[in-house]
């Protein structure tokens, strides 16, 4: 591989690592705007395994919309991208397949934006495929694989003697 190969390799893989971030802080900060511009024109998201839905950018940006607004935090934290590149009518570095593990914790609307922990976490693992547009790098497709969560703890009701 040549030094300019490799160059173009490395922009590549900072571009995809930046739209990660870039679908973490716009589901975290509620910008569905944001959110629906990171996917291509036929870009699908599939969140059934974590309860939602599965669908097109823009049915699944109103889903989130109306599901997250219960959550006064959100912080994704996406660890462990692993990032693969294709082949795209022959052309090495038209696509790239993501995998990259999550932790999500959110705290639910009313308990005050001074608590310290959240009431909600869960985890799991993303599979996001992406394309080389005109635009750069987008979304085609986002799935979501969580793999275990914790709620709220509930607190006993209190005994009265």
């Amino acid at each position: 591989m040549t030094q300019r190969a490799e160059l173009a390799t490395l922009r590549d893989r900072l571009a995809v690592d930046g739209m990660i971030t870039d679908y973490a802080v716009a589901v975290d900060d509620g910008d569905w705007a944001a959110y629906r511009s990171l996917f291509t024109s036929d870009g699908r998201a599939d969140y059934r395994s974590a309860g939602g839905i599965e669908g097109d950018a823009g049915s699944v940006a109103t889903w989130l919309a109306e599901s997250l607004h219960v959550f006064s935090m959100r912080q994704h934290l996406i660890v462990n991208r692993r990032v693969r590149f294709g082949i795209l009518e022959q052309d090495t570095g038209d696509t790239a397949r993501v995998q990259a593990d999550y932790v999500n914790p959110m705290r639910l609307a009313g308990n005050g934006e001074g608590a310290s922990a959240p009431d909600f976490v869960c985890g799991g693992r993303y599979a996001f495929a992406l394309l080389r547009t005109d635009d750069g790098w987008r979304l085609r497709e986002v799935i979501v694989q969580e793999k275990w969560r914790r709620l709220p703890e509930r607190t006993a009701p209190a005994v009265i003697d």
